[in-house]
């Protein structure tokens, strides 16, 4: 049976109940949880493998336009729908359904959410929309990278990034807003035990429009089996990352993350 995973920022359980009650009738399966949010837990792993389960074929986030406006939210879910495509090993579909008549914007989200399509919750003919949705083919990755995200209250959050073909001659990661303390090479898909750095850099200085990051980078190769991992202190409000290079015009992914 095809389902959604239900992710509430509202604590209302009338709200949740009204839409279960709107898609069940459809043969649309709904699992979920109420969002807590609490990033120094890195609460918001926890849905995760709801998300990941092969029976889910949707997450629907539902919200008003306030609760989409929290920097902390944001964040969290920004990681969350991160982690669980890498998991996925597919980008999710995603769909915001939205409480009340203040619209989400699309042009306002962070980058992992800049896909999903928005709903109005007070749509009669949403059960029928989201069971189509549900079959809709699969979406395929297209992305030139490779990123996930680890970890928990007692290691902290680390980023691991990767091609996902050919090679990178190092990597480089940078935040804004947060500050990268650690830095490691390894197989792809879990923190290494113990890792030997080629030329590690740190604190280099990036900007991006009127973004500054700060980076650090090494020059050990990458490849779609063996990725560079960063730790991150703090909730930066955008990432920079790519491969290491000596050039100024240098390729480089931005993810906005709040």
């Amino acid at each position: 049976m095809k389902g959604i995973c239900l992710t509430s920022l509202t604590p209302s359980q009338d709200v949740v109940k009204g839409f279960i009650s709107q898609v069940e009738p459809y043969g649309l399966k709904v699992t979920g949880h109420f969002w807590t949010d609490d990033l120094q837990k890195m609460a918001w792993m926890g849905p995760r493998d709801m998300l990941v389960d092969s029976d889910t074929s949707l997450w629907g986030i539902l919200g008003s336009k306030e609760d989409f406006e929290k920097v902390e939210v944001r964040y969290g879910l920004s990681l969350l729908s991160l982690s669980a495509s890498a998991q996925k090993m597919t980008p999710l579909n995603v769909l915001i359904l939205q409480m009340g008549s203040d619209r989400v914007v699309h042009e306002n989200l962070p980058t992992p959410l800049k896909g999903a399509d928005i709903c109005p919750l007070s749509d009669k003919s949403l059960g029928a929309k989201l069971v189509a949705k549900a079959h809709q083919s699969k979406n395929v990755s297209t992305e030139e990278y490779f990123i996930d995200i680890h970890g928990n209250e007692h290691i902290g959050q680390w980023f691991e990034i990767r091609p996902t073909t050919g090679s990178w001659p190092g990597a480089m990661f940078g935040a804004a807003g947060g500050e990268v303390v650690f830095q490691a090479v390894g197989p792809a898909g879990g923190l290494p035990e113990k890792s030997v750095l080629n030329y590690p850099l740190q604190g280099l200085k990036l900007s991006l429009g009127d973004v500054e990051y700060t980076a650090w980078a090494l020059q050990n190769e990458i490849t779609p089996e063996i990725s560079y991992y960063a730790k991150v202190d703090g909730y930066p409000s955008s990432v920079v990352f790519g491969p290491y290079s000596t050039e100024e015009s240098a390729d480089a992914y931005v993810m906005n993350l709040k």
